[in-house]
């Protein structure tokens, strides 16, 4: 049987005010959604790889790690012990991120944000868990709730019956990303994107960049 873990965590926010700057009272332009996706066998390593960065840097592990919170140096190597991670995994390990561009948003979409954040992760994830016979999957428990119609799990479930055609099992376990290393792996991988994005800074992104590709929605 085969077994995927997929840990996944978001950067921006799903507010709508654009009559302001993004951290002066204005709504992030942009949302993104990432996750690491590893094997039963590579599962380990994302947590191995925010050991490393918390002694390397020497950060209080009495408090979670944020990627708005870091440093340049520090985003930096992130990007770099990300990518030996990869590369050391041989295909063991992935990465992921969807990212909207929230102004172009249509308006009766806005209304429900929540089914924006479902769409997004089963655009993201939806053919990655239909591969496998059983989905280990971990989103941070302070990502947005789903106030709307059936819960995530039920929603991926039944695409992946349904529209995928495929009897892989979900199995969802929320967990708070502070007690979680390989979630606080996913926020920096969407950091990563989410920075690259909204603020133009892209050094991260191209460290990881052969290993990394995000992919951009509402673009237009």
């Amino acid at each position: 049987m085969t077994r995927t873990f997929i840990y996944l965590d978001e950067s921006g926010d799903l507010g709508w005010k654009f009559d302001a700057p993004y951290r002066e009272g204005g709504s992030s332009r942009y949302l993104t959604i990432a996750a690491v996706i590893a094997s039963e066998g590579s599962s380990n390593a994302p947590s191995r790889a925010m050991r490393r960065l918390y002694n390397k840097f020497k950060w209080p592990t009495d408090a979670e790690k944020k990627w708005s919170r870091m440093l340049p140096e520090e985003r930096s190597a992130f990007a770099t012990i990300a990518k030996r991670a990869a590369v050391a995994e041989n295909g063991g390990i992935k990465y992921a991120a969807l990212t909207v561009k929230k102004e172009n948003v249509q308006e009766h979409i806005r209304r429900d944000p929540n089914k924006l954040y479902n769409y997004m992760i089963r655009m993201l994830l939806l053919d990655e868990m239909a591969k496998a016979d059983e989905v280990m999957f971990f989103p941070d428990d302070r990502s947005i709730k789903v106030k709307s119609g059936n819960s995530l799990h039920d929603y991926l479930q039944t695409e992946l019956w349904f529209t995928k055609n495929v009897a892989t099992v979900l199995k969802t376990y929320p967990c708070d990303s502070s007690k979680n290393l390989r979630v606080q792996f996913a926020d920096m991988i969407s950091g990563i994107a989410q920075s690259h994005y909204q603020d133009r800074m892209s050094e991260p992104y191209r460290l990881l960049a052969a290993h990394f590709q995000p992919r951009l929605l509402f673009n237009s």
